[in-house]
């Protein structure tokens, strides 16, 4: 077995009672996640959910070895599987323990499966190589040293795969995109979220960006999609107008910058697609590319609407798009990061996509 393997993968694999190792390791600071595989594990040690399966669960800062001993030991009166022990908060526990459990997991009980539930776990212990060969580790974190990306095509592949298998209900590249900007990349928060789309979905079980928008995000998406429009309307007064309004409401300006960015990055992606087209030769409709931007047929205005609100940007400005984002982007985070020099750059930011050209 291999020395650790991430929760992602954990959930997919069909594991047994008799496949399961007498030692895991449930560690990272994902909650949801921990819970989940704890979960996983347990079914697959006890068979079943009931009351009446021989497991105990301890608390990891009063826990003692002997009492830990003695319940991996005990057989169930019952008879049958093995018995199920579970130290949550497992790292005081580790740590004072750590040459006691070296030698469990070399020789450990037949008659049980202990779970150490842990925030940190280092992998330059001989502990950690000792269960690595023996047991199982599983990680349950998004990791934080992958390129924003990689993280990103992570969390959106394992939200199309659990839309599906935990709520029934299909969530499309784009809806699930939107659903990551706007609630972020806790998984807890995002399953809840998925819960209640899944009471809206349709008769074929999908769930639309639109719906997301609407049900997830509330007025105040509701709001920022109306700002977006108005800006790239053309009506840099009405899109002013509304951002003093979320503002005012107390929204975060970097939330509302990733709303933003999230719907400007598919006008600059479509206006890539022609400028590629072009230097290459080839010829592509604006209905086409915005289409492999993002932008959906349904409403049957959307495109429509859409190619309408690039025309008015212009090709010069919308070919600006990728360059303003990421001026914004660098200083909300940096020189314009207080309330008020933020709301300066966002109006800057509209003002750029509203402004109209001047004839020369």
């Amino acid at each position: 077995m291999s020395n650790k393997i991430h929760a992602f993968d954990f959930l997919e694999r069909d594991d047994k009672s008799g496949s399961m190792p007498s030692v895991a390791v449930v560690f990272g600071d994902e909650p949801f996640l921990k819970r989940l595989v704890i979960q996983k594990i347990r079914s697959a040690v006890l068979h079943d959910e009931t009351e009446d399966v021989p497991h105990t669960e301890l608390d990891g800062e009063s826990a003692e070895w002997r009492d830990v001993v003695d319940e991996l030991s005990t057989h169930s009166l019952f008879g049958g599987g093995r018995r199920l022990v579970l130290i949550n908060g497992a790292d005081r526990f580790v740590s004072e323990y750590r040459g006691k459990l070296e030698d469990y997991v070399e020789r450990p009980r037949a008659t049980g499966v202990l779970v150490l539930q842990v925030g940190t776990w280092a992998s330059n212990t001989r502990l950690f190589k000792s269960i690595g060969k023996l047991g199982l580790q599983v990680e349950c974190r998004v990791q934080q040293k992958q390129k924003k990306k990689e993280k990103e095509g992570l969390l959106l592949a394992w939200l199309g795969r659990w839309s599906v298998h935990q709520h029934q209900v299909k969530l499309n590249s784009v809806a699930a995109s939107l659903l990551l900007q706007l609630v972020g990349p806790n998984l807890g928060l995002l399953d809840q979220e998925l819960a209640k789309l899944a009471l809206f979905a349709s008769p074929d079980g999908e769930i639309s960006p639109e719906m997301v928008r609407d049900i997830v995000g509330g007025w105040r998406t509701k709001t920022t999609w109306e700002m977006i429009d108005a800006a790239v309307d053309g009506d840099a007064a009405d899109a002013l107008r509304q951002l003093d309004n979320l503002l005012q409401s107390g929204e975060n300006p970097l939330a509302l910058f990733g709303a933003i960015s999230w719907s400007l990055r598919r006008f600059a992606a479509a206006t890539r697609r022609v400028q590629l087209a072009e230097r290459r030769g080839q010829r592509i409709t604006l209905p086409i590319a915005l289409e492999q931007a993002g932008f959906r047929k349904w409403p049957p205005e959307a495109i429509s609407n859409a190619g309408r609100q690039l025309r008015q940007l212009k090709r010069e400005r919308a070919g600006q798009l990728y360059q303003w984002l990421l001026e914004t982007d660098l200083a909300l985070k940096g020189s314009h990061s207080t309330p008020s020099r933020a709301r300066f750059i966002l109006e800057r930011l509209i003002v750029q996509l509203a402004k109209q050209t001047v004839p020369t």
